[in-house]
């Protein structure tokens, strides 16, 4: 059998595969974070509870309507767009002209108040979701077993970031919206209706929440709590890349993935915080993150 560095190959690559899937979740899931705060300055910590709504709205439009995976991957990140957007028009925009902090707060309440009632109304006990018959089974070869599903969400997830990468950087309604971020008087004053813009920027960002939800909903049960669970991972993911910085959210996604995949490998005491003792070296040698503006 074939070793690199004292382990079977099939072992490596293995975790490899693994380290990559929960890559392309934090990338997704960082993307829209660094969106929201990139362009709003918000720092949603309500992310968590929409990747989680994403989810369930999946698992209901199943479970009450008869909808498929092909038609909640459209449907539900369209609908937890839309709650985003109430939540943006008649509570969020209040606060921006307010210190951060309260933005932070409040959606660190709304993330409570969202799995508290999921909690309460379904249970703390995680919800079946089955892939779609088309990407069920496996690919074997000499040195790895792909699941057809979950290499599908690698190349989705990519496809989906590399997307955004450049709406945000290459069109003109990214221009828009980073003019926006800059100096938003003017922008208006050029005839842009800037409010529209800011929140159709976190219901973007909240849809993108959604979408990660209902590519995780086959792979992980679909449970009240998935969503705490996971968002300090990905603001650690967000700090090193850069705060705001949609590049660095991808990369580092992908990369912190990866490395915790392989810290599995050869010290797996150290995989549950090999994350965090990266971020605390980034943010000592640059307090900006990788990507970060230095200001």
């Amino acid at each position: 059998m074939t070793m690199i560095l004292g382990m079977p190959l099939p072992v490596l690559t293995g975790q490899l595969l693994i380290g990559l899937i929960n890559g392309s979740f934090y990338a997704l899931l960082s993307l829209g974070l660094a969106v929201i705060f990139g362009l709003l300055r918000v720092v949603n910590f309500a992310h968590g509870a929409f990747y989680m709504l994403g989810a369930f709205t999946a698992w209901m439009l199943g479970q009450y309507l008869g909808i498929g995976f092909w038609g909640a991957l459209l449907l539900a990140p369209l609908i937890v767009g839309l709650v985003g957007a109430v939540v943006e028009r008649t509570m969020l925009r209040r606060l921006y002209d307010l210190d951060h902090l309260y933005g932070l707060l409040f959606t660190f309440g709304l993330a409570l108040l969202l799995e508290g009632l999921f909690q309460h109304v379904y249970g703390a006990s995680g919800k079946p979701f089955s892939a779609p018959d088309a990407m069920k089974g496996v690919v074997r070869t000499d040195f790895v077993t792909v699941p057809i599903y979950r290499g599908w969400v690698v190349i989705a997830s990519l496809v989906l970031c590399l997307g955004t990468w450049a709406l945000i950087e290459k069109t003109k309604i990214g221009a828009y919206l980073r003019a926006a971020t800059e100096d938003a008087t003017l922008v208006q004053a050029f005839g842009v209706n800037v409010p529209l813009l800011l929140t159709l920027t976190y219901a973007f960002g909240c849809a993108l929440a959604g979408i990660a939800g209902v590519l995780a909903a086959p792979v992980f049960q679909v449970s009240p709590t998935m969503g705490s669970n996971l968002i300090i991972i990905i603001f650690a993911v967000v700090v090193v890349g850069g705060m705001g910085s949609i590049l660095g959210a991808i990369a580092t996604g992908y990369l912190l993935g990866i490395v915790e995949g392989l810290t599995k490998v050869f010290y797996p005491e150290a995989a549950n915080i090999a994350i965090f003792i990266i971020m605390a070296v980034v943010l000592m040698l640059r307090p900006a993150g990788l990507f970060g503006k230095e200001y």
